[in-house]
């Protein structure tokens, strides 16, 4: 192996943002963190030319990348087109998600990803099922023909899912599961979270109570918070323990509101940046297709014909620039919650998100403006 000190950076670990630190690296593996004056002497020195040494970022919601759709490369293949994408902006764990589909594309999704983690595809290390069971009054850009209720086939799948993959988060509206199904997803290990979805604030906090954790893309596509009806914003605010996924792109959701929920989240369960990459990611494409349907791509925004949102045109980078410069959020925070902040949902985050000793740093470099600058 190879011993390397990189000196110069600031160094985030996924928790704190430390000044005057070295990262120790024995080939791909973390080894410390340590005082720029304290160098062990068989760790060569490197110098850094300043910005952030940092885990690389974890997504939970990737739709695509590198001109492909998840759900039209259902295959090993359109996950090792999407992964090379993602790695080129910083991405170095992320769990490939299937937009609401039909049962058959939903087993070759499941398939797909065993396959690509067998195969070790990089950056892949789990799967994100967004519907089919949503609620048609907030589907979004996802096709209303497909959104049904969970069946217990349904069910049956995935469960057999989460027998076979290390992470599996599954999108569901309490208008089309019931607390019953939702409790025996949660014991089996799936990742249940509330999206797409118009429910009171007391059917939220009965998902949550049936053991959902999670929204998804918080503020998009769901009943939103007002004096007398809290709907699933205010329920996934006040209630402690449940995370939240941001698309902090400043038109998902506007700065103000990010400040707002930043503010008002109850601890334990935070919130969360994902990306809702599509296609369009690491790609110059200015159109692609999602469910037959075209999506257009344009100063900065991704929607349908109609002007339906269709995910998000989006890069971490870019959120954490927004949070920082427009949110006020601070600097370490915003790190974490490109990083530690999404591996805490995970069942089985494995090093994701953090520097984890013995285990490849898989550390990316950011520019002071937060700009992607490569793997170190």
């Amino acid at each position: 192996m190879t011993k390397r000190a990189l000196i110069g950076a600031a160094i985030f670990d996924g928790k704190v943002l430390h000044q005057g630190r070295t990262l120790l690296l024995d080939g791909p593996d973390f080894v410390d963190i340590v005082a720029d004056d304290i160098l062990p002497p068989d760790y060569p020195a490197e110098a850094v030319d300043g910005g952030i040494i940092m885990p690389g970022f974890v997504d939970l919601q990737v739709n695509g990348g590198g001109g492909v759709m998840f759900n039209d490369a259902t295959n090993v293949a359109g996950l090792t087109k999407i992964a090379a994408a993602l790695v080129a902006t910083g991405t170095r764990a992320f769990l490939p998600t299937l937009i609401t589909d039909t049962p058959e594309r939903t087993r070759a999704a499941i398939d797909a990803v065993e396959s690509a983690i067998a195969q070790g595809v990089p950056g892949v290390i789990g799967l994100h099922l967004e519907g089919p069971h949503l609620s048609v009054a907030r589907k979004g850009a996802h096709d209303p023909s497909l959104i049904r209720p969970m069946t217990d086939e349904d069910e049956a799948l995935l469960l057999d899912a989460a027998r076979r993959l290390p992470n599996v988060l599954v999108t569901v509206a309490p208008e089309s599961v019931t607390p019953e199904q939702i409790g025996r997803l949660s014991d089996a290990g799936l990742i249940v979270s509330l999206g797409h979805s118009d429910c009171s604030f007391e059917d939220a906090q009965t998902a949550f109570a049936a053991g959902a954790r999670c929204v998804t893309h918080l503020f998009n596509a769901m009943s939103q918070m007002s004096n007398r009806a809290p709907g699933l914003v205010g329920a996934a605010l006040d209630t402690p323990g449940i995370a939240a996924g941001l698309i902090a792109d400043d038109i998902h959701v506007h700065a103000s509101m990010m400040r707002i929920a930043l503010a008002a989240k109850q601890h334990p369960g935070k919130i969360f940046l994902v990306t809702d990459a599509m296609a369009t990611a690491g790609s110059e494409i200015t159109q692609f297709t999602l469910n037959g349907r075209t999506v257009l791509r344009r100063d900065g925004r991704l929607t349908l014909e109609d002007g339906t949102l269709a995910g998000a045109d989006l890069n971490f980078s870019q959120a954490i620039s927004v949070l920082v410069d427009k949110v006020g959020v601070a600097p370490e925070t915003a790190l974490a919650m490109a990083t530690q902040f999404p591996a805490d949902c995970l069942k089985q985050p494995g090093a994701a998100g953090a520097f984890v000793t013995g285990h490849p740093a898989n550390a990316i470099r950011l520019g002071p403006d937060f700009a992607y600058l490569g793997p170190c």
